[in-house]
């Protein structure tokens, strides 16, 4: 069998640390004969000794991993298992010399243990010790970066520990600040906790830090929001560790530090579900996403793919978004049964035959055109794709039996001033219509609002004016919007579909609406930048379609409680099923033949849509 160089240098690894272990029984051996009996004579028991203790040192340190650390993390896991091997060896000492042939002495057998031990640690720490000695003496190296930690908890002494031990980080802890009045003047890891987080600004000059770590990855949003909001008037860059779940599942590690992220500071705590519980519904079965390879859609291939479907079908118009995570999923999952499908919802056709063909149980229609402006200039465009494309997909799923059939909506969709949000409003009116008379399926729709990072929304466009030098463009100072990131909204949509019973449609909570002005502000001082002197805000007036806050609900709706207490669902109200479908028919011949009064076709469908004039 060929040994590649990995499994080569892993080799010459455990023998080295085998011939140290030969070397530290050597000398535990030669320094308890002569502090026990300084004129011992060499005598065939101690080789036999010896050579036991050889047998036996080799044995238990293979059975409790001590030739499988990493020196640079050796810890006190390490040193338990080291105490556990050497206990192990000292009872088979001890019994070598109670016998009554004994080969040693039981003081030498125990004092030989006592060194070897020692011997054992000092060589699986002799890497930490010897970058904590050269840490020592150059602590006062200009080229390191002064820090300021604040959290003087387990993260905290986590931190400053790898700090201190490793060469891969350019950091020099000065001192720590923390909320808890009992650590107040006390040491961690010999880094004294000089204050609170209240006197962030005073200590950030006192000390001449250069930058601020925020250690409190268990910490609220609001506090880690409130502790920014305090580092940002230092005007030093301010970094922050992950979530300690990130760190625990191996996402993270201690020192991934990163910047603050605009998620951070929406003031409130990540939603989390626990996917677990709750996908039963998905697995060994067949699941689409139409619009799988946009920001929606492929967060929820993401998290499908490690459920354990029978088969994941992606279905995109746009072949490199489908490549792209298409080939993502493969990396990740290399068992998975996936398959990329490049089509058009709104091609009824081409939706029969992959429903024929793979017949989906269960159906996520991400697949929409969502950007307000341009469909207030291509409202043709936005009621064939959104109003009919989900009505391909939906009847196609009702005629072949697919269990759950979950549509992505809008807060948009709510008194629609846009028609973007009007054509979802319609989905909905669609789904509820169909899943009323399905016998088989499962009709629901997912009200939410906007998705941090997700194409189109404002973070990716801030984030680019910031790079060219600004102005940030904000529509009007005053506007607010609901947030939540991606894989909150897909978890949450994901767990909806567990809660499927036909025609409803769910409202994520999302929290407290956020000032844009807010997030564009924040961003800039994220960056190093100075609002308004590095980089320019600007309002530049709402766009056609747009308003200043949106509403999760229509007043009629109400709002019914679900087992998740940020799943709400609001209360269906009673449609003109004839009339519905009546207005159907004609709007879909004005959208074929481009017909200029689109809008006012859309609100006699739509009684709650007010378009701007």
């Amino acid at each position: 069998m060929k040994i590649n160089s990995g499994q080569r240098k892993k080799i010459k690894e455990i023998a080295a640390l085998a011939g140290l272990d030969l070397l530290a029984i050597v000398a535990s051996t030669a320094l308890s004969l002569l502090i026990v009996n300084m004129g011992v004579d060499f005598e065939l028991d101690l080789l036999y000794w010896f050579l036991i203790n050889l047998t036996i040192t080799y044995v238990f340190f293979g059975l409790f991993k001590m030739y499988t650390i990493v020196f640079p993390s050796v810890g006190l896991i390490d040193s338990l298992r080291a105490f556990c091997a050497m206990l192990c060896i000292y009872c088979i000492n001890v019994v070598c010399s109670v016998t009554p042939n004994a080969l040693v002495e039981f003081r030498t057998c125990s004092i030989y243990c006592i060194f070897m031990f020692i011997f054992v640690l000092l060589i699986r720490f002799s890497k930490r010790i010897y970058i904590a000695l050269r840490y020592s003496v150059s602590r006062k190296n200009k080229g390191k970066i002064r820090a300021l930690i604040v959290g003087g908890g387990s993260a905290g002494t986590m931190l400053i520990r790898e700090i201190q031990t490793t060469d891969k980080i350019n950091y020099f802890p000065i001192c720590i600040v923390d909320d808890d009045l009992a650590k107040s003047d006390k040491s961690v890891c010999g880094v004294k906790i000089v204050g609170t987080t209240a006197d962030i600004p005073k200590i950030v000059e006192q000390y001449c830090i250069d930058e601020i770590l925020i250690a409190m990855p268990a910490a609220s949003k609001a506090d880690v929001k409130r502790v920014f909001e305090i580092c940002e008037t230092t005007k030093k860059k301010v970094k922050t560790l992950p979530g300690i779940y990130q760190i625990v599942s191996g996402d993270a590690s201690v020192t991934s530090l990163r910047p603050v992220q605009i998620q951070d500071l929406l003031g409130r705590d990540q939603i989390r579900v626990n996917l677990d519980e709750i996908m039963g519904y998905i697995e060994e079965r067949v699941v689409l996403v139409t619009g799988g390879g946009g920001s929606i859609g492929s967060e929820l291939c993401r998290q499908i793919a490690s459920h354990n479907p029978k088969q994941l079908i992606i279905l995109d118009i746009y072949e490199n978004n489908a490549y792209d995570i298409e080939q993502e999923l493969k990396r990740r999952y290399p068992e998975l049964n996936l398959l990329a499908l490049i089509a058009s919802v709104r091609d009824l056709t081409k939706m029969e035959d992959v429903f024929e063909k793979y017949r989906p149980d269960i159906v996520f229609n991400a697949a929409a055109h969502k950007h307000v402006p341009l469909m207030e200039t291509s409202p043709n465009e936005a009621v064939k794709n959104n109003v009919f494309g989900t009505l391909n997909v939906a009847k196609c799923a009702d005629k072949y039996k697919s269990k759950v059939f979950v549509q992505i909506s809008t807060d948009k969709a709510v008194n629609p001033t846009n028609v973007m949000g009007a054509t979802k409003r319609i989905c909905e009116m669609i789904i509820q219509t169909i899943g009323k008379h399905s016998a088989n399926t499962k009709f629901v729709a997912v009200r939410f609002g906007n998705v941090l990072g997700s194409n189109g929304s404002v973070i990716p466009l801030f984030e680019k004016q910031i790079a060219e030098g600004g102005p940030v463009t904000v529509t009007h100072k005053d506007i607010i919007r609901y947030f939540m990131t991606i894989p909150e909204a897909v978890s949450l949509v994901l767990q909806a579909g567990a809660y499927a019973k036909g025609g409803q449609i769910f409202v994520l909570d999302m929290g407290e609406p956020v000032k844009i002005y807010d997030l564009a502000y924040n961003l800039i001082k994220l960056s190093g930048l100075e609002p308004d002197v590095d980089i320019e805000i600007k309002c530049t007036g709402l766009r056609p379609g747009e308003k200043l806050f949106e509403e999760r609900l229509m007043d009629e709706e109400g709002m019914q409680k679900t087992d998740n207490g940020l799943i709400n669902i609001a209360n269906p109200i009673k449609l003109d099923e004839a009339y519905l479908w009546s207005t159907l028919e004609k709007l879909k011949v004005a959208a074929a033949n481009e017909t200029d009064d689109m809008k006012h076709l859309i609100a006699s469908l739509v009684t709650t849509y007010k378009p701007q004039i």
